[in-house]
């Protein structure tokens, strides 16, 4: 039965095969899921031509089903890539067509979906199926070099066979399809000196002994052919430039054989005096030569080196040259490679022999001393002319001129010596002083009597020795103390000396106390001494301050000392030694300070007292002063009355009675009018105003001090800052009674000040006082 035979779909390949296949199908008879069924697809690949040309669609295949039974009732649906694009299919044959020329190196192959459907409702036939359409490679990629042209060395004298690189050529075209992408070396240019394998790209020498000094720079043309290098296929070249790198194969040699040079006597040792060179045809480091000379004639006169930049040798003089004494050197100098190669020495010796012969020439030449520098000593005390010593120099040119010295000024500016222009002796023409100038460093010209233009110079180094003059002393003023709880043998104080003397030996002191209560201690090594106490039991009440005497004697001579005086304050003390109470210097100053440091800072006190004096003193008088003394120093101006008077009952500093009594009032209207401005004003008559006068019939103080204050406000004299003037009337018969606190005797007994307890400590005191009053008070 037609009926139940399972369905299959048959894709025909533009190569005619059909590969049947099982797949999964919907059943026919109506039934739900899905059963296996054998189904025709062709799942290897499609293939389509790259690079077609022609006028049509390029055919690919053919898409059927069983179920297709030539009725037009299928329809054949393609998706994926380059559907529709690319790729069409005839929906009632199923044929696939390309639509455009595809390139494979572009992208090789497609994937999409087919499925077939019912062409009336649409509905799948069976399930969708996916396969894939590849472009079939064609030859239409030449071989390149992706790296060329290219650069490469190969050492020189190299054997044949030698690598020199490889090259390597990429096709585009698929290897695994054809020969398309097989790729054939071949040399074009470059032989017979390289060849290149055919297969791997690799070159390699062909010639053997290729010398760089001959030719050095090679150009070789590679040649990649694909199709197996047979007729018809695509290449691509490339360029390969190779150099001879240099090996050291060619030894030194000099231009000639034979040198003359001619150097003048006075040349300066170290100097260079000629140069020679040897050539070498390699480059770099082996062209490097190095040159010796072969001990014979002039190895002790002379030394050979070698100039790094264009590998001369530079002769350079090791000793003095006297023409008097040789005229000519003589000797060879040998040239060879610093870095040989081993494979080369059957070639022979690389190096190469020169003769050098250097002629001296006569120079006149300067004196000559018989020393390099001359060291002379005197002592300080010498008198004015006393030879110090000598210096000889000579001419030692055949002349043999006589010989002048003198003393370079600028090195003896105060003319302390002298020297005598044909002798050479040096003596002294001032004192000298050690302690002034331990050294004088002066240069002696000497000069050819035939020749004043040659001169030469020596140093000459005068020490002068010392005289014990001065006796020593102490090294600074020492100030100490000694606790009143001392013990016998205790040290309190170290102290040195110091000699503006310098012995050659070394200062070496001693020191001699005089005091019984106090002992010195000397200490050798470092010449310093200590106070020691003979007793212990110190008091200030019998005596504070302890002078102690120290002779202090050197042992130059002659012997020379001096009396020292140590200063040494008895202080109270802790048990441990430390400083407790002492005089008033012992206990501001530190331990050694001088009588001198003292007295400049009490002067220093002094100083700063006196000023803060009169600064107050300025102070006080100016508060005493006129507030405002010009018109226009204009400003604000407060006048406080501190005084406190008795109130109305006070008739020593006020009469009360002048503002109660309307009469007293008029009759002192025009007094008041001549002085109607206010004290710290100056009066002005012409811009004074006239006052109103206090109404007679007016009993109450306030109406007069309002009408008063109401005058103040429009005077147009007064300056303009305020001014406040209090009336205090009080007092036991005041209406407003006393305003003084010192009879506010009545306290609010309820108030409670437990509260000033809870501020802290600083307000410990003022919270005890205020709970003894609330005592008092119940």
């Amino acid at each position: 039965d037609s009926a139940s035979l399972p369905l299959s779909v048959v894709i025909w390949s533009s190569l005619g095969k059909e590969h049947p296949r099982t797949l999964v199908g919907p059943m026919r008879n109506g039934a739900s899921g899905f059963q296996r069924v054998k189904r025709g697809w062709v799942w290897n690949q499609f293939f389509v031509l790259e690079e077609y040309m022609g006028s049509d669609p390029q055919y690919v295949g053919k898409l059927h089903t069983d179920l297709d039974k030539g009725e037009s009732a299928v329809k054949y649906t393609l998706m994926g890539e380059g559907a529709g694009t690319i790729f069409t299919i005839d929906a009632t044959t199923g044929d696939i067509h390309a639509l455009r020329s595809l390139d494979r190196e572009v992208k090789p192959y497609y994937t999409l979906r087919a499925q077939a459907v019912d062409i009336d409702t649409n509905r799948p036939l069976e399930p969708e199926s996916q396969f894939v359409i590849k472009v079939q490679d064609i030859n239409d990629n030449e071989p390149k070099f992706l790296e060329g042209p290219y650069t490469a060395s190969v050492p020189e004298m190299s054997p044949v066979g030698t690598y020199v690189m490889q090259v390597t050529a990429t096709d585009a075209d698929d290897p695994t399809y054809g020969n398309s992408a097989r790729v054939v070396y071949s040399i074009l240019h470059g032989q017979p000196y390289f060849s290149v394998d055919p297969k791997t790209g690799i070159i390699r020498t062909a010639l053997p002994n290729m010398d760089r000094e001959v030719k050095e720079q090679y150009q070789v043309l590679i040649q990649a052919k694909d199709m197996g290098g047979q007729l018809g296929g695509l290449a691509g070249t490339t360029t390969i430039n190779i150099t001879l790198s240099d090996v050291n194969d060619n030894p030194p040699r000099f231009s000639k054989s034979f040198f003359h040079l001619r150097v003048p006597e006075s040349s300066a040792v170290g100097s260079a005096v000629g140069r020679i060179k040897a050539h070498d045809l390699d480059i770099g480091k082996n062209a490097e030569v190095e040159y010796s000379i072969v001990p014979g004639d002039g190895g002790n006169m002379f030394d050979i080196i070698t100039n790094e930049h264009n590998q001369e040798g530079i002769l350079i003089l090791k000793r003095p040259l006297d023409y008097e004494t040789k005229k000519a050197y003589t000797f060879k100098v040998d040239a060879e490679n610093a870095h040989l190669d081993p494979r080369f020495h059957s070639f022979g010796a690389f190096k190469d022999t020169a003769t050098v012969k250097i002629n001296v020439l006569d120079v006149d030449e300067p004196p000559v001393f018989t020393k390099p520098s001359y060291e002379m000593e005197v002592y300080e005390d010498s008198p004015v002319g006393d030879i110090i010593g000598a210096v000889t120099g000579q001419d030692l040119d055949a002349s043999n001129s006589p010989v002048r010295y003198s003393i370079d000024w600028k090195s003896d500016l105060d003319s302390y010596f002298d020297i005598d222009p044909v002798e050479g002796t040096i003596s002294t023409n001032e004192l000298l002083d050690r302690e002034s100038i331990a050294q004088h460093n002066i240069t002696i010209v000497a000069t050819k009597l035939n020749s004043p233009v040659l001169t030469s110079r020596v140093a000459v180094t005068v020490h002068v020795l010392d005289v014990n003059e001065f006796p020593p002393e102490l090294a600074i003023p020492y100030e100490s103390f000694v606790c009143e709880n001392a013990k016998v043998g205790q040290v309190i104080q170290t102290f040195s000396a110091k000699d503006q003397d310098l012995p050659q030996s070394g200062h070496k002191f001693s020191f001699k106390p005089s005091e019984r209560d106090l002992n010195l201690f000397l200490s050798v090594p470092d010449n310093t001494a200590g106070i020691v106490t003979l007793r212990s039991d110190f008091r200030r009440r019998s005596q504070e301050i302890y002078f102690l005497p120290v002779v202090i004697q050197d042992s130059g001579y002659p012997v020379q000392s001096s009396t020292g005086i140590l200063t040494i304050r008895v202080c109270g003390c802790e048990s441990d030694g430390s400083l407790l109470t002492c005089s008033a210097e012992a206990i501001f100053l530190p331990v050694g300070l001088s009588t001198g440091a003292l007295i400049a800072i009490l002067l220093c006190i002094v100083i700063l007292l006196v000023i803060v004096v009169i600064y107050v003193g300025l102070r006080r008088q100016k508060k005493k002063e006129t507030l405002m003394t010009s018109k226009e120093d204009i400003r604000d101006n407060v006048i406080h009355y501190d005084d406190e008077g008795g109130g109305e009952e006070d008739t020593h500093a006020f009469d009360m009675g002048t503002l109660r009594n309307p009469k007293v009032i008029k009759e002192n209207l025009l007094k008041e009018n001549r002085d109607l401005f206010r004290r710290d004003v100056k009066p002005d008559p012409k811009t004074g105003k006239k006052r109103t006068p206090v109404s007679q019939d007016s009993e109450d103080i306030r109406d007069f001090i309002n009408q008063r204050l109401k005058e103040n406000d429009v005077d147009n004299s007064a300056p303009p800052y305020d001014s406040l003037a209090t009336y205090a009337y009080e007092g036991e018969s005041s209406v407003a009674e006393s305003l003084s606190s010192i009879e506010s005797l009545v306290v609010d007994a309820d108030e409670d000040y437990d509260y000033l307890n809870e501020w802290g400590p600083r307000f410990k005191t003022l919270a005890g006082i205020f709970g003894d009053i609330q005592l008092h008070l119940y």
